[in-house]
């Protein structure tokens, strides 16, 4: 692992750029930074350097769970070393991703995605600039709708699945400008490429800058390329990089002559922050001809650069990040980008600064001051009194007297105003009608939704539900179903001003037997519920299937040392059966690849747990592994359980044996897995070889003072467990 680095900057002015606002990079060769053959070393010409393969997903981990990030520590290295700045590229493409993604459901696919950018985080954990999306207009990459999925789909916003792309990125490097980087954005997806990174800016996505990769300008005319920068320009008002620019021509004049044309167009413009060439070696990059070295001699057209970056004009242009740092991360986040007419609208201005200090932010609706916000959090509440396209401007002013702009828009239109369904807010715990999601217009409270559960869900399809939360902490929900396939999936998420939640995993809705016939499929709440107000939404990601209810309910928690009854599960897959059986409930049947997830409050760490499954099978060689699965998706095993033949799924018998690895104290997921069917499982009781080693407390000490789980959370007075309260491990009964 890397120690953090500092944020690079270009003061050296060792190489071709003198212009202390923008750099002039270069990409790695074939793997390898120097490369010989008469060429000037790396760090004698550019002072930025991105890898052209060795960040990518698929090249860092060709194979699950093994990073390989070799190529990409010694460029980063090599940018330290020289003391000029490193760009990581990309975080999400749905070109070059790992192959064995293609295998997983949505929800692991989920999983894994976030554990990439953890390895990535824990790796870089500091990181000057991020690609964060590669290339995800339309069908650009034939990757793209399974990496869509695989990031929530389309959502809200049409692009949800984007902004949830920038979200886990912010996170994790909030310093970091932060890219959206295409191709034929210049010229001829011009439009979509507006309107893409438009939508991910008027939302509050925390994206600092668009890339414009410029494979696309081999013959633009001057005029086109002006009027398409400046198009650019007007529509997003934000920072912007040239991030792949190569002319490819065979002919010396001609590429020499198109370099004059496009690059002090792109480099004087004062929104550009730097350039960055993809490939200088003839030969050894992605196209024939893009080569600014021919066996080791100057092309003409690179003889022309090194006199450019010389002139006044290059070394004096200004830029919107000095030193190629990211000194304020403002996004405008309005709480839906449509609303009635009259409605009342809460913005917040998310505004955070690397190492001065917000003295203000002046809010402007139309270029006409709004409010004046001096605290945190910067949220106004404005009423929509005319219909139209609204612009929003939050300027932030710095102690030092500093300011920093950003933009964002929403569109007012006449319709019904916002409100709970028949003004009644649901209580949670509680079950919520599916049919009475918000009132409002279509795109602000719903989208393809009907009041009806006789109707089919949609693709793409989402309700909005305002709700009251009782309490703090993990919750289930329970999805009452219905389908005649296996291919339906949802979502639960929240849109709130610091982040795109997702409250749940993308699930996959089973096959019940018919369009009537519903059962209660199980989902266990991923992120914990604030107490208070909150606004879920339920997305349809592939509909087909029908929908009656959705219940909450506290997630049940098993404390361990003690028994896990297997009806107190929080998740499971599709098709798994809990039924009465053995005097309590029972898993039955299980069958080969079934898998059920618990919450378990470990009181007491050990490597000197055993186990004592109850359990019955009519089959030889029955089995199920215990896994505990942290929230990186990865697994780490306990132990493999095998089950005798007991003449009778009917027929119980207790399994004892020892648990293989160590189990560390805190809340943690147990899942279940049936390795070989043919099997019920009733109960499992966990305990320390030779005693817990805590001490039952009774009488006064547990009858005052409020009490807390052991992961922080209150819980109620016929709660049973080990608790803390004032101050002390005890145990209610």
């Amino acid at each position: 692992m890397l120690l953090a680095a500092v944020m690079l900057s270009t003061a050296t002015f060792a190489q071709l750029s003198k212009n202390p606002y923008k750099f002039l990079g270069n990409i790695t060769t074939s793997y390898n930074v120097d490369v010989g053959g008469g060429v000037p070393q790396f760090y004698k010409l550019w002072n930025q350097i991105t890898c052209e393969n060795e960040s990518k997903w698929s090249s860092v981990e060709g194979t699950r769970g093994s990073f390989n990030w070799g190529g990409a520590d010694r460029a980063f290295n090599y940018a330290i070393q020289h003391d000029f700045t490193y760009k990581f590229h990309a975080l999400v493409w749905g070109a070059q991703y790992p192959g064995w993604l293609d295998n997983l459901p949505a929800g692991e696919r989920f999983a894994a995605m976030t554990n990439w950018f953890n390895h990535a985080k824990e790796h870089f954990d500091e990181l000057p600039m991020i690609d964060v999306v590669n290339e995800a207009i339309g069908n650009h990459q034939a990757g793209n709708p399974m990496i869509k999925e695989t990031l929530g789909g389309g959502g809200k916003t049409g692009y949800d699945w984007l902004i949830k792309a920038f979200e886990m990125a912010y996170e994790r490097w909030p310093d970091a400008i932060l890219i959206y980087n295409d191709y034929n954005s210049i010229r001829w997806d011009l439009d979509n490429y507006i309107d893409l990174v438009r939508t991910l800016r008027d939302a509050g996505a925390p994206i600092d800058a668009y890339g414009n990769q410029s494979h696309d300008v081999d013959d633009i005319s001057e005029d086109e390329l002006k009027r398409n920068l400046k198009k650019q320009q007007d529509n997003l008002q934000m920072p912007m990089f040239i991030t792949e620019l190569d002319i490819n021509k065979a002919s010396d004049a001609e590429q020499k002559a198109q370099y004059q044309k496009v690059l002090p167009n792109m480099w004087e413009a004062p929104y550009c922050a730097g350039v960055t060439l993809w490939g200088y070696i003839l030969g050894s990059t992605w196209v024939a001809n893009s080569g600014l070295y021919r066996n080791g001699a100057e092309r003409p057209a690179m003889t022309w650069i090194k006199e450019y970056m010389e002139t006044d004009a290059a070394k004096n242009a200004v830029g919107p990040f000095p030193g190629t740092k990211k000194e304020a991360s403002i996004y405008i986040r309005p709480a839906a980008l449509k609303v009635a007419l009259n409605d009342v609208l809460p913005i917040k201005v998310r505004a955070r600064m690397a190492t001065k200090s917000i003295e203000k932010i002046d809010l402007y609706v139309d270029n006409e001051l709004f409010t004046t916000m001096t605290s945190e959090p910067y949220i106004a509440e404005y009423t929509a009194t005319s219909n139209g396209t609204k612009t929003l401007k939050a300027v932030v002013t710095t102690t030092d007297g500093t300011t920093y702009e950003r933009y964002s828009r929403f569109q007012v239109t006449r319709g019904t105003k916002r409100k709970p369904y028949n003004d009644v807010v649901p209580q949670l715990p509680g079950t919520i009608k599916i049919e009475e999601y918000d009132e409002g217009m279509s795109g602000v409270t719903y989208k393809d939704a009907t009041r009806s559960t006789t109707t089919s869900t949609k693709d793409g399809q989402w309700m909005e539900y305002t709700v009251d939360v009782a309490e703090e902490g993990l919750y289930t929900m329970e999805l009452e179903v219905a389908s005649t396939s296996n291919s339906g999936m949802f979502h639960l998420s929240e849109y709130g001003f610091d982040n795109l939640t997702f409250f749940t995993n993308i699930t996959q809705v089973p096959n019940t037997g018919g369009s009537s016939q519903f059962t209660k499929l199980r989902c266990a709440m991923t992120e914990p519920l604030t107490a208070g107000r909150h606004v879920l939404c339920l997305n349809i990601d592939k509909g087909g299937f029908y929908v009656k209810s959705m219940t909450f309910k506290a997630s049940p928690t098993v404390d361990v040392p003690g028994t896990l009854e297997i009806e107190d599960y929080a998740n499971s897959s599709a098709g798994v059966s809990i039924v009465p059986g053995n005097g309590g409930s029972v898993l039955s049947n299980g069958t080969t690849g079934d898998w059920v997830d618990y919450i378990i409050n470990v009181n007491e760490e050990s490597n000197k747990y055993m186990y004592e499954a109850t359990v019955s099978s009519d089959v030889d060689n029955s089995a199920f592994k215990m896994v505990l699965v942290e929230d990186d998706g990865n697994e780490r095993s306990l132990t493999t359980v095998s089950i005798p033949n007991t003449g009778s799924l009917d027929t119980y018998q207790v399994k004892e044996g020892k648990i293989r690895n160590k189990i560390y104290a805190g809340q943690q997921k147990l899942r279940i897995y049936i390795t070989s069917g043919h099997c019920n499982i009733d109960k499992i009781e966990f305990k320390v070889e030779g005693g817990t080693g805590i001490t039952e407390v009774t009488g006064g000490d547990v009858a005052t003072g409020d009490a807390y789980n052991l992961s922080g959370q209150k819980v109620a007075e016929g709660y049973k467990g080990i608790v803390i309260r004032n101050g002390r491990k005890m145990m209610m009964k």
